[in-house]
C-alpha cells in the first residue's frame, strides 16, 4: 500500500464517520461506524512513523509525512481507539440521551480527524487553523453534557484558547514576515523553508516569532500559566472526550512548538527559546504538584495531572539534545496510554457513585473488583513509578537535563516528581482503603455482570500491557527513530 493511500485511509476513515453518522442517524450504526474507524486509524497509524521514504510530501507539498509527524498521529490514532471502545458502554449509560448519540460520535470523529491531520500539515499558516478546527470543534463536546458547568466549561475554554491562539497567529506572521527578507515578498511558509531561512532571519523577529508562538500553543498544551481553560474542561467533558484532550490534542499543539524551536535552533538563536521552554515546564510542574495535592474532585485531579506531564515534555524538548528529545518523545506515548485508563476509572466511578468528590469515593476495592484494580495501576503508572513507561520516560528527560546547563531544572522536575507521587497516589490511598460513608449513589448490579461492563473495562485494560512492556523494554526500532528525529530538529544524530 502506497503512502499516500495510507494518509487517506487515515484521514477517510473519521471522515466518514462524520458524514454518514449525521446522515444516518442511528446510535448502534453510528457507535459501532466510529469504533471500527478508529481500529482502521490505528492500523494505519502505528507503523507510520517507521514508513520507508520519510520525510516524505503529498498533495502538491501541502501535507507531510515525516518521523515526528507521524508519530504524534501514532499517538493520537491509541487514543481515539481507546476511547471510542470506552465511550459505547459511557454514553449508552444515560437512554435519554440515546437520540443525541449520532452527534456524539460525529464530533468525536470531527475531533479526531482534525488532530490526525495537524501533525501531517506542512505549511505553517494551515497548522494554525487545523490546530484552531481543534478548538471548535472539542468545545461542543466539552459541552456536550449541557448543564451549567459544563457549558461555563465550554466557553471558558474556547476563550481563552482562543486568545492563546491569537498570539501564535501574531508569531507566525513575524516569521513570515521574517522570511521575506530571503525568499521576496510571497512565498510558502512550510516547516522545511522555515528551517532554512532562520539562520539569515533578523534574530529580533525570530525569537518575538517563537516565544509568541510558545505563549499561543503553549496555551493549548496546558503549560502553565496558560492552563486555566484545562481544569475545568477536562472536568467538565464527558470521560472520553476528557481522555480524547489530555491524551491526544495537548500533544498535536505540543508540535508546533517543537518545530518551531528547531527554526531557532538551525539559526543559532536557540538559548532564548530553550530556557523560555525549560521555565514554563517547571512552572508547570510547580502548579501540578501543588494543585494536586489538595485537590478535592477526582477529574480535575487528572487534569492537573496533564499539567504535570506536559511540564515534562516541555522539560524534555527545552533540555534538548538527543536524550532531551528521545525522553519527550517516549513520554508522549506513554502519556497517550496512561491518561486515558485514568479518566476511564474516573467516569466509572462519578457514574457509580454519583459524584465528583473524592471525598465520596470510598471502599473503590469492593464497588469496582475488576476496573479499581486496573484504576489503580494506571494511577500508580501515571505518577511514573516503576516498572510502568512513564518512570522510564521521566528517567531519561531527568538525565537529559542532568548534562546541560540547566542542572537546576532537572532537580527542581526530581523534587516536585516526588511530591506529585506522594500527594496523587494519597488520594487513591484514602479512596481505596477508607470505609464507605454511604452507599454508592447507582445500586446497579456489580459490574462483573452489567451487560455494558466490558465496553467500559476492556479500554481500561489495553493500555496496560504496552505501559508495562514498555517500562521494561525500550524498542531498539525506537531507538533509531528516535535518532533520525532528533537529527531533524538539529538535536545531534
Amino acid at each position: 500500500m502506497s503512502l499516500g493511500l495510507r494518509v487517506l485511509i487515515l484521514l477517510l476513515a473519521p471522515l466518514l464517520v462524520v458524514v454518514l453518522g449525521l446522515a444516518v442517524r442511528r446510535p448502534r450504526f453510528s457507535e459501532y461506524l466510529n469504533l471500527a474507524a478508529s481500529v482502521a486509524t490505528l492500523l494505519i497509524a502505528a507503523p507510520l512513523p517507521f514508513a520507508a521514504g520519510l520525510p516524505a510530501t503529498l498533495l502538491g507539498g501541502y501535507l507531510i509525512v515525516d518521523p515526528l509527524g507521524a508519530w504524534v498521529a501514532m499517538c493520537v490514532a491509541v487514543v481515539y481507539l481507546l476511547s471510542s471502545i470506552y465511550a459505547i458502554g459511557y454514553m449508552r449509560r444515560d437512554v435519554h440521551r440515546q437520540t443525541q448519540l449520532p452527534l456524539f460520535y460525529a464530533l468525536l470523529a470531527g475531533f479526531a480527524l482534525t488532530m490526525l491531520a495537524a501533525p501531517l500539515v506542512n505549511s505553517i499558516g494551515v497548522y494554525w487553523i487545523a490546530i484552531e478546527l481543534t478548538t471548535l470543534v472539542s468545545t461542543f463536546l466539552v459541552g456536550f453534557e449541557r448543564n451549567a458547568e459544563s457549558m461555563e466549561a465550554a466557553w471558558k475554554y474556547i476563550i481563552v484558547v482562543s486568545s492563546g491562539i491569537s498570539l501564535a497567529l501574531l508569531g507566525t506572521t513575524l516569521l513570515y514576515w521574517g522570511g521575506t527578507f530571503v525568499y521576496g515578498e510571497t512565498y510558502r511558509l512550510t516547516w522545511a523553508s522555515l528551517v532554512q531561512a532562520a539562520p539569515h532571519m533578523p534574530p529580533v523577529l525570530l525569537k518575538l516569532g517563537f516565544l509568541l508562538t510558545l505563549i499561543g500553543y503553549g496555551t493549548k498544551v496546558g503549560l502553565a500559566p496558560m492552563h486555566t481553560w484545562l481544569p475545568d474542561a477536562h472536568s467538565e467533558g464527558p470521560a472520553p472526550v476528557s481522555a480524547m484532550l489530555s491524551g491526544a490534542l495537548l500533544n498535536t499543539a505540543m508540535l508546533g512548538i517543537v518545530r518551531f524551536l528547531a527554526a531557532t535552533d538551525a539559526a543559532g538563536q536557540g538559548a532564548l527559546p530553550h530556557t523560555a521552554l525549560v521555565v514554563l515546564g517547571v512552572l508547570s510542574l510547580l502548579v501540578g504538584a501543588l494543585f494536586i495535592v489538595r485537590q478535592t474532585q477526582i477529574k480535575r485531579l487528572m487534569a492537573y495531572s496533564s499539567v504535570e506531564h506536559m511540564g515534562v515534555l516541555a522539560l524534555g524538548f527545552g533540555f534538548g539534545g538527543p536524550l532531551g528529545v528521545a525522553g519527550a518523545l517516549y513520554h508522549m506515548i506513554n502519556h497517550s496510554l496512561a491518561k486515558p485508563l485514568l479518566f476511564f476509572g474516573a467516569g466509572n466511578a462519578m457514574h457509580r457513585y454519583g459524584s465528583k468528590r473524592i471525598a465520596d469515593m470510598r471502599g473503590v476495592w469492593r464497588v469496582f473488583p475488576v476496573s479499581g484494580a486496573l484504576w489503580l495501576c494506571g494511577a500508580v503508572a501515571i505518577t511514573g513509578a516503576p516498572p510502568f513507561g512513564l518512570f522510564l520516560s521521566e528517567f531519561t528527560v531527568l538525565r537529559a537535563g542532568w548534562a546541560t546547563p540547566y542542572l537546576w531544572a532537572a532537580i527542581v522536575m526530581l523534587v516536585l516528581l516526588i511530591v506529585i507521587f506522594v500527594g496523587f497516589l494519597n488520594h487513591f490511598r484514602v479512596m481505596y482503603l477508607a470505609a464507605p460513608a454511604r452507599a454508592p449513589a447507582n445500586h446497579l448490579a456489580d459490574e462483573s455482570v452489567r451487560w455494558h461492563a466490558a465496553w467500559r473495562v476492556l479500554p481500561m485494560a489495553l493500555p496496560l500491557v504496552p505501559l508495562l512492556l514498555l517500562g521494561l523494554w525500550w524498542p531498539a526500532s525506537w531507538t533509531a527513530l528516535f535518532r533520525i528525529i532528533a537529527s531533524a530538529l538539529g538535536a545531534g544524530p
